[in-house]
């Protein structure tokens, strides 16, 4: 990633992490007194988003790391939980819900660890079974070139018995992984497209050949998989495409090494499109056969989606009959018709994961018990 400008808060200038990044980045250097200040920096210049993506703003977290996933009552939701460890991402995906969602768009890294692991502490001491991310607001591996932050969490989890930690990536920035003591309490994750897809949509990510390698590489050092094809886009050739990346996955990596694969396709709210076309003049994603979901956001008609789903558990079904595929915000509708039941049969999808999680990553079952 290339960062061009380091803005630090007061509040945390002297934090051992402040000094430690601060060395590893050659950079002008800013200290300022509060956020508004960088805010205002972000937005004079000609393409927010663009200068967001190459400026790194130091703070502390002032609110709380371990967050609830913003899902909807609409859908069917995984009872995903947040860590909260900054927010936006240097990698420039058309699609990218973070273009709109924060105002303005700024590269923030919280600092103040201690906090983060003593929530974390009173997550683990809960003895209750929880999936936490780090990718929902940002990309989990970024991080790596300039931070010691997988170090930190990863040997955090490894010491407890019902959390497991989900770093979810579009990079290949795993060799800090190599010699820590996951204890298989850390999944490793990838986003998944096609070739055309990232070639066209996906700018400054890793290749799929790359990613696959990667994952290939964290499994061979024991560390659980998970993959996520999201967003899956619909063009001409997309099956055939799509069914070449399921082949190469099984290529590369040991069905038996994944926890889950999720499927989701391409979703957007409104205020997105305006921003794809102004910035991807070229992409043509967001012109297909949408209508409103129930959650406002534009989606594929269902039949589309069904249709591509089904197609895609086929291939998945044919290579890895016993991994655990689930939707990322569906409904019955399209599970039934997809999957061929819905969550509630086995308890609901948290339930499902969880008992996963169970399997793959030695949490305690005693955790299971929902109260």
């Amino acid at each position: 990633m290339t960062i061009t400008k380091l803005f630090i808060n007061q509040h945390i200038k002297n934090f051992p992490e402040t000094f430690s990044i601060q060395s590893r980045l050659n950079v002008p250097v800013e200290v300022v007194n509060e956020s508004r200040e960088v805010f205002d920096y972000i937005l004079s210049a000609k393409d927010p988003i663009q200068e967001g993506k190459q400026t790194l703003y130091l703070t502390r977290n002032n609110g709380a790391f371990f967050k609830k996933c913003p899902g909807t009552r609409c859908y069917t939701c995984c009872d995903y939980k947040i860590l909260h460890i900054g927010t936006f991402c240097h990698m420039d995906c058309t699609y990218c819900i973070l273009q709109s969602y924060f105002h303005p768009p700024v590269l923030q890294y919280f600092v103040n660890h201690a906090d983060l692991l003593a929530e974390l502490r009173d997550v683990f001491a809960k003895k209750k079974i929880y999936r936490i991310g780090t990718g929902e607001f940002t990309d989990s591996m970024i991080w790596e070139l300039w931070t010691d932050l997988s170090k930190l969490l990863v040997t955090a989890f490894s010491e407890q018995e019902y959390t497991v930690l989900e770093l979810k990536t579009k990079t290949t920035a795993i060799e800090e992984l190599y010699a820590l003591p996951h204890n298989r309490k850390t999944i490793v994750a990838w986003s998944l497209n096609t070739n055309q897809m990232i070639k066209k949509e996906e700018r400054h990510t890793a290749s799929l050949s790359a990613r696959l390698k990667a994952a290939a590489k964290c499994a061979s050092w024991g560390y659980p998989l998970a993959f996520h094809f999201d967003p899956m886009v619909i063009y001409e050739g997309c099956e055939k495409d799509y069914k070449h990346v399921v082949h190469q996955l099984f290529a590369q990596v040991d069905p038996d090494k994944i926890v889950w694969i999720s499927l989701g396709t391409l979703r957007f709210m409104l205020s997105l499109k305006g921003i794809i076309q102004k910035r991807f003049p070229n992409s043509r994603i967001i012109y297909g056969e949408f209508i409103a979901g129930l959650d406002g956001k534009m989606r594929y008609f269902k039949p589309l989606r069904i249709d591509l789903y089904r197609k895609m558990v086929a291939w998945i079904r044919d290579l890895a009959p016993d991994v655990l595929i689930y939707f990322c915000m569906e409904d019955d509708e399209i599970w039934n018709e997809s999957l061929g039941f819905i969550p509630s049969e086995y308890g609901g999808l948290p339930q499902m994961l969880d008992t996963r999680a169970v399997k793959h990553c030695g949490l305690n079952p005693d955790g299971l018990i929902r109260k």
